[in-house]
C-alpha cells in the first residue's frame, strides 16, 4: 500500500518525507488557502520535494472550465494528478482527460457505485470519504472494502485512495482490506511511529548505559 500525506503545508511534507518517504501527496481548495502560498507555485514546490503523483484540484464546476483548468494544473509538472468533483460534469471531464492521458483523481466519493462511475470515466484514482461516511453513521471502511471488491471482480485499473483518514484505525483497515493507497493528515504519521513501549524500552537502555534521550 502506498503512503500519501493530505496538506499543502510544505514544511510538513518536508519533515515527513525526511524519516517517512512519501509516495505522493493529496491536496485541496481548503489545504492551498490555509497554507497562504500562491497555488501553482506551491504545486510546483511540492512536485520537487516528493517523487509521487500531487493532487491539484480544480475549482470549476462546468466540465468546458474544468477541462482548461485540468490542462493547466497538468501543464505545472509531470507528476501532477488533476483532483475533480465526483459529480456529472466531472465524470464528463475525466473522460476527456483520460483520452489525453492526463492523470485524474474523482474526490468526494462517498458510495461503491460512485466509484465504479469514476472508474467508468476512466479515473486514475478514486477518493474514497471514510471519515465523512462515519460522521453520518456510514461504516467508511466497509464501503472502501465493496468499492475493492467490484474492482477486483473487473480487474478495474482505477485505484482506491482512502480519504478522510481520522485516525489509525482507519490506516490499519485500510492496509487489512487492500486499498491502494492511503492518503494521511501530517499529524497521524507521527503516530504510527511512536509507542510509550518503545519509548519506555529506549530510556531504560539509554539509563543502562549512562545516557539520556535527544530532545
Amino acid at each position: 500500500m502506498q503512503f500519501f500525506v493530505d496538506t499543502a503545508d510544505l514544511e510538513k511534507i518536508k519533515e515527513i518525507n525526511r524519516w517517512f518517504p512519501l509516495d505522493g501527496v493529496t491536496t485541496n481548495p481548503t489545504l492551498v488557502a490555509d497554507s497562504g502560498a500562491e497555488h501553482h507555485s506551491l504545486i510546483r514546490s511540492i512536485c520537487k520535494e516528493v517523487k509521487g503523483p500531487v493532487s491539484a484540484e480544480v475549482l470549476a464546476t462546468s466540465s468546458e472550465e474544468m477541462i482548461k483548468e485540468a490542462h493547466v494544473l497538468a501543464g505545472l509538472h509531470p507528476q501532477v494528478v488533476v483532483k475533480l468533483p465526483l459529480t456529472k460534469e466531472g465524470l464528463v471531464a475525466t473522460a476527456c482527460l483520460s483520452e489525453e492521458n492526463i492523470s485524474t483523481n474523482l474526490t468526494l466519493c462517498f458510495s461503491a457505485l460512485q466509484a465504479l462511475s469514476a472508474a467508468k470515466a476512466g479515473a486514475t484514482f478514486v477518493s474514497v470519504f471514510v471519515g465523512r461516511l462515519d460522521d453520518i453513521g456510514v461504516d467508511g471502511m466497509e464501503m472502501v472494502s465493496q468499492v475493492i471488491h467490484i474492482f477486483s471482480q473487473y480487474q478495474v485499473k482505477t485505484k482506491v485512495l482512502v480519504a478522510s483518514v481520522r485516525h489509525l484505525s482507519h490506516v490499519l483497515a485500510a492496509s487489512e482490506i487492500g486499498a491502494d493507497i492511503v492518503t494521511i493528515p501530517p499529524a497521524l504519521f507521527s503516530k504510527m511511529v511512536e509507542h510509550p513501549l518503545t519509548d519506555k524500552g529506549l530510556a531504560q537502555f539509554l539509563k543502562s548505559a549512562g545516557r539520556s534521550i535527544n530532545k
